[in-house]
């Protein structure tokens, strides 16, 4: 049992992962990072998952035992963990981390689990299929793509519900405007209709050198027309 850590030791090991550069050195800080990151994000008081989990709740008229949720960028399951409690059953999951996915796999929620790299690789799910596609914490400056957000789409099935999320900090600031310009893009294709857009202000502890506190953080709930 790994013992528990500081703040500051949390802290400097997310900055560690924002020093990294290319895709590989991403994935490997993940695989490092998967044994404690349960614990860690804890320590961050890191409220994505829930926040994410009840939007969804609070739209999603169906049934939920059937309904099929696609999870991108899963990790080690806190997303499915929180739709679980709230009736949903059926997960695909996909990250980039294979250590990640062993981990979702020990958990036992999802009903297949598949790597891929998001911005590089095509989404590896069914066009037109799911009843919820969910994206939590990877949405943000250095992770993943804003254009990723359109497979997210595509991956939906026609009513179905796709929810977001992103950061509001300071480093994340023009990602956030960039992926909200996307968002707004694609409703004007009529691809999808905007449902909810939640902000938080305590998102999660921040962690940046100039900034203290908490920081700040948006769930957006999409539903394809």
């Amino acid at each position: 049992m790994s013992a528990v850590k500081t703040f500051e030791e949390v802290r400097a090991n997310i900055l560690s992962c924002h020093k990294s550069s290319t895709s590989k050195e991403k994935v490997s800080f993940y695989n490092s990072f998967a044994e404690n990151y349960n614990m860690d994000v804890a320590i961050l008081d890191y409220r994505a998952p829930r926040l994410a989990a009840d939007a969804i709740s609070s739209h999603f008229n169906g049934d939920r035992a059937a309904a099929v949720v696609l999870d991108v960028a899963c990790g080690t399951g806190l997303v499915a963990e929180q739709l679980k409690t709230r009736g949903f059953r059926h997960f695909l999951g996909i990250d980039g981390s294979e250590r990640m996915l062993e981990l979702a796999r020990e958990g036992g929620l999802y009903q297949e689990l598949k790597q891929c790299l998001l911005g590089e690789d095509p989404l590896l799910a069914q066009c037109g299929f799911f009843d919820v596609v969910v994206i939590v914490g990877a949405l943000s400056v250095g992770q993943v793509p804003v254009h990723v957000v359109r497979e997210l789409c595509k991956a939906a099935k026609a009513g179905g519900y796709i929810c977001m999320t992103t950061r509001g900090n300071h480093d994340n600031a023009e990602y956030k405007v960039d992926l909200e310009n996307e968002l707004k893009q694609m409703e004007e294709e009529k691809l999808w209709t905007c449902v909810e857009v939640i902000v938080e202000k305590d998102w999660e502890r921040a962690v940046s050198e100039h900034e203290h506190g908490y920081i700040s953080g948006s769930v957006y709930i999409y539903k394809k027309l």
